[in-house]
């Protein structure tokens, strides 16, 4: 084990907490680690985000930092439940074991990469602790603990709706959720939007689907530079929507009620409908 590590006696498996059903590191616990600032570390990831999709690195709430269940999921390893009382002046990020190997490689440091090892180690040993726990029954685990494990597992495998409600400036929940939308798709991802521009066109550029854009308001000098450089997005031209939509694989059909560009600047909603009537009547109206 790295010696620094050794005589501040951390132990990197006590850093590792379950939020929103998968093992994370917060961010503070691996500038640590790494031997840099956390706002060193969180400006790497701001500079990177189209590298660090939901599934590799998220922002935690305030309700997840101040939840105890969360905070005391590994209590049996864990009995001083280092989180208890810590304030946060800027809510931190939680990376999962992927966000963490995603980090070391844009630091490039030796210490990211050393250390680096160590925390992919102690990720594989909690995996092999719970695994242990579950299946061979000799551990207690409170009734609370085991619900939630319940519920984390269904979770894995439950539809997401995405029907939810954004507040002024909640700008990277919004953002994160339509990035979670658009990882669902399998080939193809059509986005009606009057709006569409530089912004959306930005998130777009790294997503490797085919992607068909709908709008009334396509600038012709942006659309030419972004085909000179990108061949993932068809523009078709078209009056007839006001509202803003998301159609996935042409099976899932999303209403967003926020243009792309002004996403969680005020408040609006983003939903799914269910009516399959619906989407067959806008794809028709595309003529696609």
């Amino acid at each position: 084990m790295n010696n620094i590590i050794e005589k501040e006696e951390i132990v990197i498996e006590n850093m590792i907490y379950e939020v929103r059903g998968v093992q994370v590191m917060l961010s503070s616990d691996v500038a640590k680690l790494y031997h840099i600032e956390t706002r060193v570390l969180t400006q790497t990831i701001k500079r990177n985000i189209n590298r660090f999709p939901n599934s590799f690195c998220f922002q935690l709430t305030n309700e997840e930092i101040n939840d105890l269940s969360l905070r005391s999921q590994f209590v049996i390893l864990n009995k001083s439940n280092n989180m208890r009382g810590q304030h946060y002046k800027y809510l931190p990020y939680a990376l999962t074991e992927q966000g963490i190997m995603m980090l070391s490689g844009l630091l490039k440091s030796d210490v990211a990469v050393k250390v680096n090892i160590e925390i992919i180690d102690a990720f594989v040993k909690m995996r092999r602790y719970f695994a242990n726990s579950i299946n061979n029954s000799n551990i207690l685990i409170n009734h609370e603990n085991r619900l939630l494990i319940i519920e984390n597992t269904l979770d894995k495998f439950k539809e997401k709706e995405f029907n939810k409600i954004f507040f002024e400036n909640e700008l990277y929940d919004a953002y994160s959720i339509i990035m979670d939308i658009f990882n669902k798709s399998k080939s193809e991802i059509i986005i009606i939007d009057n709006y569409a521009g530089k912004e959306l066109l930005d998130i777009l550029k790294t997503i490797d689907r085919e992607i068909i854009i709908v709008s009334k308001n396509i600038n012709e000098i942006l659309k030419e530079k972004y085909e000179s450089q990108y061949n993932n997005v068809i523009f078709i031209n078209n009056e007839t929507f006001h509202d803003r939509f998301i159609i996935i694989d042409r099976k899932t059909l999303y209403s967003c009620g926020a243009s792309f560009k002004d996403l969680g600047k005020k408040c609006f909603g983003i939903h799914k409908i269910n009516d399959l009537d619906y989407l067959t009547r806008i794809l028709k109206i595309i003529n696609i």
